[in-house]
C-alpha cells in the first residue's frame, strides 16, 4: 500500500482513533471507583461541616462513621420511607417535585458532648449555576446549629462568598419557626427585613442574585420538612 496515498492516511488515522478511544475507555472504567469514592468523601465532608466539624479528606470517613449515628428518608408527613438510602437520594431531582411527593433525607449527628443534630440537605440555583448545602438543626426542631453552602460557578469575591464561614455563621442560632409557623430564614440586603416576620441574615455584598438563590433554596428545600421538624420537637 502506498504510504503516501490518501487511503493509507485515512486507515492509519482511523486505527489510531480506535486505539486511543479504547485506551480512554479502559482508563475511565478503571478510575471510576476512585472517582466515586472521592465524591462520597467530599459529600461526607460537607455534611460534617454543617455541624461545625472540620473534616479533611484523610479523616472524613472516620469522622462520618463516628458522628453520623443514623440516616433515613422521610416523606412530607414525617413518615419514614422504607428501603430508601438518605446518602444516595438525588436532592437535585427531588426539589423539582411537588413538596408532598419528595424523598426527604435526614442525617442524624451526635457531637462529642452527646447532643444530637438533624442535618437536612439543600439544593437550588445561583447566578451562574447550581448551589447546594446543608442545614443542621437542634433537637428542638427549630434552632439552626450550623450550615454549609457551596456552589458550582458563582463569581469569586461576590456570589462565591456563600462558601465563606463568615456568611454561613450568621445562620447559627436563627429559628425556622416564628410563632409556631414555619418561616425559613431569609437572606436580606443590609438594612432590610422580611415582611413575613421571619428571622434573617445579611446578604452577600455584591452578590444579590446568589443571595436570593440561597434564600429560595432554603425555603424550597426546608418547607417539606415542616412535619418532620415538628415531630422532633414533640
Amino acid at each position: 500500500m502506498n504510504k503516501q496515498g490518501n487511503t493509507y492516511t485515512i486507515l492509519y488515522a482511523s486505527v489510531m482513533v480506535i486505539i486511543v478511544a479504547a485506551l480512554l475507555a479502559v482508563v475511565s472504567v478503571s478510575l471510576k471507583p476512585m472517582q466515586q469514592a472521592n465524591i462520597e468523601i467530599d459529600k461526607k465532608k460537607q455534611i460534617l461541616s454543617s455541624v461545625n466539624l472540620e473534616p479533611t479528606t484523610q479523616n472524613a470517613v472516620e469522622l462520618y462513621s463516628k458522628h453520623i449515628i443514623d440516616s433515613y428518608v422521610v416523606d412530607a408527613n414525617a413518615a419514614k420511607v422504607e428501603n430508601a438510602d438518605a446518602f444516595t437520594v438525588d436532592v437535585a431531582s427531588e426539589v423539582k417535585k411537588a413538596q408532598n411527593e419528595r424523598l426527604l433525607p435526614v442525617f442524624v449527628a451526635q457531637l462529642d458532648n452527646g447532643d444530637k443534630k438533624y442535618i437536612l440537605p439543600l439544593y437550588g440555583a445561583g447566578l451562574w449555576g447550581p448551589i447546594w448545602g446543608y442545614i443542621a438543626v437542634d433537637a428542638d426542631g427549630n434552632t439552626i446549629y450550623g450550615s454549609y453552602f457551596a456552589h458550582q460557578g458563582e463569581t469569586p469575591g461576590l456570589g462565591a462568598e456563600i462558601e465563606n464561614p463568615t456568611f454561613q455563621s450568621q445562620f447559627v442560632g436563627k429559628h425556622l419557626f416564628v410563632d409556631g409557623e414555619m418561616k425559613p430564614v431569609a437572606v436580606m440586603k443590609v438594612g432590610q427585613k422580611p415582611l413575613n416576620g421571619a428571622e434573617y441574615v445579611d446578604a452577600v455584598s455584591g452578590g444579590t442574585i446568589t443571595s436570593k438563590g440561597v434564600q429560595d433554596m432554603i425555603e424550597n428545600s426546608l418547607l417539606p420538612y415542616n412535619a418532620f421538624l415538628n415531630s422532633i420537637e414533640k
